[in-house]
């Protein structure tokens, strides 16, 4: 059973900086593709940043030179670093990653981690 926990969500002032983890469990990590979306209030989720197995990165527009996404293959875990944080990123961000199960490909998602940016 797959298995994402989100965790370092909460409140800090614009300029601030905060990091997400996710611990995952159930998958074989050091395989797994990761990215972060970010949902908020009253919008779609949306696409931050994704991480291959093997490091490389890659961000939406908005949060390039800002946020750092990186992983520990030793402990499962996926990190989102934000710095210079603004209202606008404010939403509850998410950990997911897929796998193929018996030929289809299947999204996992953590139950997510509510990030608030105060102006």
């Amino acid at each position: 059973q797959v298995q994402l926990v989100e965790s370092g969500g909460g409140l800090v002032q614009a300029g601030g900086s905060l990091r997400l983890s996710c611990t995952s469990s159930g998958i074989i990590f050091s395989i797994a593709a990761m990215q972060w979306y970010r949902q908020a209030p009253g919008q779609q989720r949306e696409y931050v940043a994704a991480i291959t197995s093997d490091g490389r990165t890659k961000y939406s527009e908005s949060v390039k030179g800002r946020f750092t996404i990186s992983r520990d293959n030793t402990k499962n875990m996926v990190f989102l670093q934000m710095n210079s944080l603004k209202p606008e990123n404010t939403g509850v961000y998410y950990c997911n990653t897929d796998k193929v199960v018996l030929g289809n490909k299947v999204d996992y998602w953590g139950q997510g981690i509510q990030v608030t940016v105060s102006s």
